[in-house]
């Protein structure tokens, strides 16, 4: 799978070769990158060097605080990213939007219903992962259209959880 990482205007092309190798710039690197405890703290092997990182989701999409520096990436897989573009960076306000995990974690909340008008920026899932509660909302507003999801389902990073329309 390929994704554009995009940090201080800058895009970095991401190839996940599998689950033990990823390719950036055409260079293909060994990685390891696992959860140490239950904070948002990380440990990244990259060929055979340990980092250590702390990573946390934003409405915009990751903070990540790595050799002392914090960085603000978005992260979208290459469809993705061509369809920002050329909607010139906005999404169209008629299309189904699909709110989707940005990590594994635990249902605890869904303050919305199927049919439910929403603002922008309204919460419409709190989901539970690394013991903290991460509320997602909504990028527009809309009309809630299907839930795919009920409280106390376990989720997998990007599984859609609801649409909105």
């Amino acid at each position: 799978m390929n994704y554009i990482a995009t940090t201080a205007g800058r895009d970095i092309s991401i190839e996940i070769v599998d689950e033990h190798h990823v390719m950036l710039k055409g260079i293909s690197y060994a990685v390891d990158f696992e959860v140490v405890g239950d904070q948002p703290v990380y440990s990244l092997l990259l060929d055979g060097k340990s980092y250590e990182a702390y990573v946390y989701p934003t409405d915009e999409g990751w903070q990540v605080v790595l050799l002392g520096s914090l960085y603000q990436i978005q992260v979208e897989d290459e469809r993705e990213k061509r369809l920002r573009a050329s909607l010139g960076g906005r999404l169209l306000d008629h299309t189904e939007f699909h709110l989707k995990s940005p990590m594994p974690g635990l249902v605890v909340s869904i303050p919305v219903s199927e049919g439910q008008v929403v603002a922008k920026g309204d919460v419409l899932v709190i989901l539970e992962s690394m013991k903290m509660q991460n509320e997602l909302k909504a990028p527009r507003a809309g009309v809630v259209a299907r839930c795919r999801v009920e409280v106390g389902d376990s989720v997998e990073q990007r599984e859609t959880l609801l649409s909105v329309v």
